[in-house]
């Protein structure tokens, strides 16, 4: 059972997250932040993977340290969920369309952490979130959960570009999670 279960209390947040990558792509995400949640819910559904996402932030201010701290606790839970990773994949590559936007992303479960992300948005705010908090939501979650993601995106619409996202990245990481019969540690190391 690789499913976990992690909380993170601050004076800023408070953010209760399981993520099971075994599951079915059942999705519960009340984060205060609608957007984030439509986002939240295509990625777990189209990764296959159950994620139940109870967040409650300072959102009289903005939406920034809700995103943020979601993305910590979502990257420390699926960090959590792999152990010593024996027996996964750990690369995984997909591009997911969305109308005239597609997203390419690119995921190392190896344990180092960096982020690329490549494409421009609109500028303009997507259902009230800035478009950097994206990045910075990625970010966060990479960090935490030790994944080097590259992401590159097109499109001229921002909720299909967001949308396309999530999905890839969801689908990347469902099959970067996924255990691989008769493999050890992914690692020419011994070690992750």
């Amino acid at each position: 059972m690789r499913k976990a279960e992690v909380k993170r209390e601050t004076s800023e947040t408070e953010i209760s997250i399981t993520f099971d990558p075994d599951g079915s792509g059942n999705v519960s995400s009340d984060t205060g932040i609608p957007f984030l949640d439509h986002m939240l819910n295509a990625m777990g559904k189209h990764g296959g993977f159950d994620l139940d996402i109870k967040a409650k932030g300072d959102l009289e201010i903005d939406c920034h340290h809700t995103m943020e701290d979601i993305g910590i606790v979502l990257g420390l839970a699926i960090r959590k969920s792999a152990g010593d990773k024996r027996g996964i994949k750990r690369f995984s590559h997909t591009a997911v369309p969305m109308d005239e936007a597609i997203a390419h992303v690119t995921l190392d479960f190896g344990g180092r952490f960096y982020l690329v992300m490549k494409g421009e948005f609109s500028g303009r705010d997507i259902s009230g979130i800035p478009p950097d908090m994206f990045e910075h939501f990625f970010y966060s979650l990479c960090s935490n959960a030790g994944i080097t993601a590259h992401i590159a995106f097109e499109g001229r619409n921002d909720h299909h570009i967001c949308e396309a996202i999530f999905k890839a990245f969801g689908v990347a990481l469902c099959d970067s999670v996924r255990v691989m019969k008769g493999k050890g540690i992914p690692s020419t190391k011994g070690v992750l």
